[in-house]
């Protein structure tokens, strides 16, 4: 097979963890001898042809030329899939893929403020909705998210979980004294309000913070003011990370679609406190430490320095947090406990994926499915412009 895949995010370097699990499928379907391609975001000004691994990348800084990179490829690359990822906000690749690659399309469902349907859908389209559905497949990566999907779109969603977890087996990093109270990407949208209550509230304890794409220069000044708090490097492997790591909070306040760094963390016997937002539940696999929050329902019409819109953050208690740290820091066998049954819930988790997975569904799927949907689509239009568009079709008949 020949794949092409398409998002706005970076692909050289890979940025988020829908970059991430995309990569691992692409490596994996390069190893079996597919032939694989990516236009992306690219981190700096330009467009540029990358290499990651054994699959081309073609980075595109500016928006515009991206789609036309990506009909380009269509047209020469002759790909019997277009795999358009989720990062996509004004969903142009979705379509110009829908448009150059008719019945070719599978829609990778991430991260579901980026999808153009749904009640968390940061800018709901419907005719972009429509393609979504047209698709020839739509993978999620948990039954959380597919549900969400059907309830939203009236489609079904294949459930495939990247493998994006490996090497086994997993260093435990449990119960170290001096590890810290971490978490990622602290921003907004992911809950610093409550971390920054917990870390005020805790000023005896240690905590870390690794920089995302959300992090905002008024997200590092909030957090440059608290001195338990120190900026982690960014690292190439996620162990590094982890090594530093005692507890991993995590108090999201938008939809979650999954949660890969709680698994991640889970692995190596770390226990996660986390809100029990969308998908967090999932990921945490009925362990404990799952905490009630009010989640984000509004964001206001102006966007920050990353051109993410600003979210309306409701108030959150950080009490229930401050507890269930002290409660892990404190009491030996809690964290024990806790530490174990992480682990053992993870590990089964993972030794359940396999990386062929995409590539089993993609060769089972058949071109064309766009064209059975879109004959539904016709259905649904006005008498008026049914009757407009079958006059146009007589007058091309009487033409010919």
């Amino acid at each position: 097979m020949r794949i092409l895949l398409t998002a706005n995010a970076s692909y050289e370097p890979p940025r988020g963890g829908a970059t991430r699990s995309n990569l691992i499928w692409l490596d994996h379907l390069a190893s079996r001898g597919h032939e694989c391609r990516i236009v992306s975001g690219a981190a700096g000004e330009g467009a540029e042809l990358r290499y990651h691994e054994s699959i081309a990348v073609m980075a595109v800084e500016e928006p515009a030329r991206r789609v036309q990179v990506l009909r380009q490829q269509i047209r020469e690359f002759q790909p019997d899939w277009v795999l358009v990822s989720s990062e996509d906000l004004g969903h142009s690749l979705l379509r110009e893929a829908h448009h150059s690659a008719e019945g070719r399309v599978v829609y990778l469902a991430h991260t579901p403020q980026f999808y153009p349907f749904g009640p968390a859908s940061w800018i709901p389209d419907r005719r972009a909705a429509e393609l979504v559905a047209q698709s020839a497949g739509i993978v999620a990566i948990g039954h959380h998210m597919a549900e969400y999907i059907e309830r939203a779109l009236g489609r079904t969603a294949a459930v495939i979980h990247p493998p994006i977890y490996r090497p086994a087996p997993f260093e435990s990093f449990a119960g170290r004294e001096h590890g810290l109270i971490t978490m990622i990407n602290p921003c907004a949208v992911k809950g610093i309000s409550i971390f920054l209550g917990v870390a005020e509230r805790l000023p005896a304890c240690g905590f870390g913070v690794l920089p995302g794409w959300g992090t905002t220069a008024e997200d590092r000044r909030a957090l440059e003011r608290l001195p338990n708090v120190q900026f982690l490097p960014n690292a190439r492997k996620i162990d590094d990370v982890l090594a530093r790591t005692r507890v991993l909070l995590m108090p999201s306040l938008w939809y979650e679609g999954f949660g890969l760094i709680v698994m991640e963390n889970m692995l190596r016997g770390i226990p996660v406190v986390a809100s029990d937002s969308g998908g967090l539940q999932e990921a945490k696999r009925g362990t404990g430490y799952v905490i009630p929050v009010h989640l984000i329902e509004r964001y206001q019409q102006v966007f920050d320095e990353h051109a993410m819109p600003k979210p309306v953050v409701p108030d959150n208690d950080p009490a229930p947090w401050v507890a269930a740290i002290q409660e892990l820091l404190t009491d030996r066998d809690a964290y024990r406990r806790e530490s174990e049954a992480s682990r053992a819930v993870a590990e089964r988790f993972v030794n359940g994926l396999d990386a062929g997975d995409l590539e089993r569904f993609l060769l089972g799927l058949r071109p064309g499915a766009a064209r059975h949907a879109e004959r539904r689509t016709i259905e649904t239009l006005s008498p008026e412009k049914r009757a407009l568009l079958l006059e146009r079709l007589h007058k091309r008949k009487l033409v010919r």
